[in-house]
């Protein structure tokens, strides 16, 4: 995996935690949320706090996720927005942890400048053991605070400001007003620059998790459907008509489903896309899957050397290539229209996701249903294709490295553009945003008054 860190395809975008300030801070929000402390100094987390170099040093990559169904959170900066999720349990996890710190920015640029930030995404399910147990999660609220509590005590001390008020007889109240006094020092003048973090509740709509194997649930559209990774027994399920979950290897019934709601189309048909040339990227993956099986060299290959291994290789080239090159030669225009069921292999790698509010989830689907064409797969389907990227001979590690560097980093807006349409950008960690000034953030006065 060291080739794909080395050329910024793993671990990429993470916020730098250097320094044993910092490092100290990371470590009393690491205790107050999970009684556990690192010795690291040195580490780089992702937008939820979770490093990989603590999660190694505890033996524990879930220190921030026990039971996979209530993320914790620590927050270091505002910076870690632009960071991906690791060890991503649920497809909505990372977007509803984008929106709060974006909604909340000034607020918690404030808040960060002096403390840690530790927080929790919480919903009813506390553990998942039973398949059902996931459609129970619909609501999820984001419960936020420093390590010393200042949100919590601003809030307190509002309150007592409005009781103040409120009373005839608060004047002589000398307790009200030690209490005041004393939470005013942690949190400054919360009437003129109030501290309180708004936008925190968020809907779980139709989403992926990892739990049992793997499952898509497609719950608010207009025939909802269960879509299961693995074989195993799900049980009633409630969605999706019978209460059974359709199977990954279901062609037929998920290319149904994919039509019925109108959540597909086909590249070939769809607007402002250069059909052709992904059609043949497409090919050339399967080409250099099969030909690093067979040990070919793969270094450096030009279109004419992949044309030449294609034809060194014909006879072991899959069913998908073979109904791919019929679909290219109608594409250029030289060839007959190809009738291609939801039976044929290659079904899915003729197909993207029309724009819709889930085109990133259906990319995914489409992605895991499609596995040689290893860009999208990259790109849609992270967990996934570093999964089988282990597997891989090393010619083909290496190559698709290459590729992806050179093809895909140097432009990933414009990739995601190309192959799925304008509006992906959620598809993929966005650049690190240039430091926006303090006053620009957060005004000429600061949003904490520091005490005396």
């Amino acid at each position: 995996m060291m080739r794909l860190i080395e050329k910024g395809l793993m671990y990429g975008n993470l916020f730098h935690v250097n320094g044993q300030a910092m490092a100290d801070r990371y470590n009393r929000a690491l205790k107050h949320l999970t009684g556990k402390e690192t010795t690291l100094t040195d580490f780089h987390v992702d937008i939820s706090g979770y490093a990989p170099e603590v999660g190694e040093e505890l033996e524990d990559h879930l220190y921030l996720n026990p039971q996979g169904c209530n993320r914790q959170f620590i927050l270091l900066s505002t910076e870690q927005k632009s960071a991906p999720l690791l060890e991503a349990k649920f497809s909505t996890s990372r977007g509803i942890l984008r929106q709060f710190i974006t909604s909340n920015e000034a607020q918690l640029f404030a808040l960060t400048a002096r403390d840690a930030i530790a927080g929790e995404l919480v919903n009813s399910v506390y553990s998942v053991t039973k398949p059902s147990h996931l459609f129970d999660i619909r609501k999820i609220r984001v419960e936020a605070d420093t390590t010393s509590g200042v949100v919590s005590d601003a809030g307190k001390l509002d309150s007592m400001i409005t009781e103040f008020r409120s009373r005839d007889d608060a004047w002589w109240d000398d307790v009200l007003i030690a209490d005041m006094i004393k939470l005013a020092h942690k949190t400054g003048d919360v009437t003129r620059v109030p501290i309180r973090l708004g936008h925190t509740e968020y809907e779980q709509g139709n989403f992926w998790t990892s739990h049992f194997g793997g499952l898509y649930a497609f719950r608010d559209v207009e025939k909802p459907a269960v879509i299961s990774v693995s074989d195993e027994d799900l049980g009633n399920l409630p969605v999706g008509k019978g209460g059974g979950a359709i199977g990954l290897h279901e062609r037929t019934k998920i290319a149904k489903f994919l039509e019925d709601n109108d959540l597909v189309e086909p590249i070939v048909k769809a607007r402002g896309v250069d059909a052709v040339a992904i059609l043949r990227q497409k090919l050339d993956f399967i080409i250099v899957d099969v030909a690093a099986t067979m040990e070919a060299d793969l270094n450096r290959l030009r279109r004419q050397d992949l044309r030449s291994l294609a034809r060194r290789y014909s006879e072991l080239l899959p069913v998908e290539f073979h109904t791919l090159a019929k679909l290219l030669r109608w594409a250029e225009g030289g060839g007959a229209w190809p009738r291609i069921s939801s039976n044929d292999p290659a079904y899915f790698y003729t197909l993207r996701s029309k724009p819709h509010a889930d085109r990133d989830l259906v990319n995914m689907l489409l992605a895991e249903l499609s596995m040689l064409d290893v860009r999208q797969l990259f790109i849609c389907h992270k967990e996934l294709f570093y999964s089988r990227y282990r597997t891989w001979p090393d010619q083909k590690k290496a190559f698709v490295a290459d590729f992806l560097a050179r093809e895909y980093q140097v432009d990933k807006a414009g990739a995601r553009e190309a192959l799925f349409g304008s509006g992906d950008a959620s598809m993929e960690e966005p650049p690190q945003a240039e430091p926006r000034d303090v006053v620009d953030i957060v005004g000429p006065w600061g949003a904490v008054r520091r005490t005396r």
